[in-house]
């Protein structure tokens, strides 16, 4: 049996409807596909928690206002995700990749286009249906 990672992922929305992604780096799971920002939820941590503590540490903003969107489950080859979904709506800041990572802002209608690792298709389409 494969070890559940949970981790914490947001959706942070801009005042053009613009998503920000961030690249995976060459050398991690999935690498070199973009992805909506995020980390491992620690023992002892809410997910809220760590929503606003991996924003912080990866992209040096501070997350202010932020909701559930949806919970997604995902088995890999080689490890299964609970993925919390968190869509923040307001923060305060500018967004930098503090681990050298690309971001870019996206607009929802072109997420399409996008290459995402396959457990975050789900979070494509709640975004969508946002819209």
């Amino acid at each position: 049996m494969k070890n559940v990672i949970h981790v914490a992922v947001a959706t942070i929305v801009n005042a053009d409807n613009e998503v920000l992604l961030a690249l995976r780096q060459a050398h991690q799971h999935l690498g070199n596909l973009w992805e909506f920002p995020g980390g491992k939820v620690e023992v002892d941590e809410t997910a809220y928690d760590a929503l606003k503590r991996e924003i912080l540490e990866e992209l040096a903003i501070t997350v202010i206002a932020a909701k559930p969107l949806l919970t997604v489950a995902h088995d890999y080859d080689d490890r299964s995700v609970l993925l919390d979904v968190w869509h923040v709506d307001k923060f305060d800041g500018t967004p930098h990749g503090q681990e050298g990572q690309r971001l870019q802002w996206c607009a929802i209608s072109n997420l399409v286009d996008i290459e995402f690792p396959s457990a975050n298709l789900p979070i494509i389409s709640a975004l969508q249906a946002l819209l």
